[in-house]
């Protein structure tokens, strides 16, 4: 008993996109200790659909909305329980147990009143690497949670990016475009 209540909460929460499936793997490779030794939640939060459209296409036909959000409902539910079971999965495959939920809402709202339901003392997650102005409108669920949750909050990000060469002392080192061009600008590195 006394063992359970030193052992640390750590909750990944995921969706369907590869930074989350990232975030996932680099928790795993990189704190797996810390992990191994702690009670690990994996968390989906499945987005409320919007159905605003339906009441113009379905218009006459009530019974037909009806089954076609109940079908879409199930859809998602099915999606978020096959993500969590493949990222239970991943973890297993690591000899970590992990307990996996999902609730139905706004994921930013859904993921910390689930860090504060569960007393998680430390939040993992992705970031799409949206910029500034996406961000804006779209808004940022990592935003949200490092700003709002009741813990400290791990953002992993992986950017995809194109490189940039440059050679220096007899070793290669690639950069993504932006940083090559703060990197040439410097002057640093010989560009080859």
């Amino acid at each position: 008993m006394e063992e359970n209540k030193m052992e640390k909460k750590v909750m990944v929460a995921i969706d369907e996109s590869e930074c989350s499936h990232w975030a996932l793997q680099w928790a795993l490779e990189n704190l797996g200790h810390t992990i191994s030794a702690s009670q690990l939640f994996i968390f989906n939060a499945q987005p409320l659909p919007n159905f605003a459209y339906l009441s113009a296409s379905t218009y006459g036909a009530p019974p037909t909305a009806v089954d076609l959000i109940n079908t879409v409902q199930e859809n998602q539910k099915k999606l978020a329980l096959a993500l969590l079971e493949k990222a239970k999965g991943i973890c297993a495959n690591r000899g970590v147990d992990a307990e996996t939920m999902t609730e139905v809402g706004d994921p930013k709202e859904k993921i910390c009143e689930a860090v504060e339901k569960l007393n998680i003392e430390l939040l993992i997650l992705g970031s799409h690497g949206r910029g500034a102005i996406q961000r804006a409108f779209l808004g940022s669920v990592s935003n949200h949670c490092v700003h709002n949750a009741k813990c400290p909050v791990l953002v992993e990000i992986t950017l995809k990016v194109t490189t940039t060469e440059f050679h220096f002392v007899g070793q290669t080192i690639a950069f993504g475009d932006e940083l090559g061009e703060h990197v040439r600008k410097l002057g640093l590195f010989e560009n080859q």
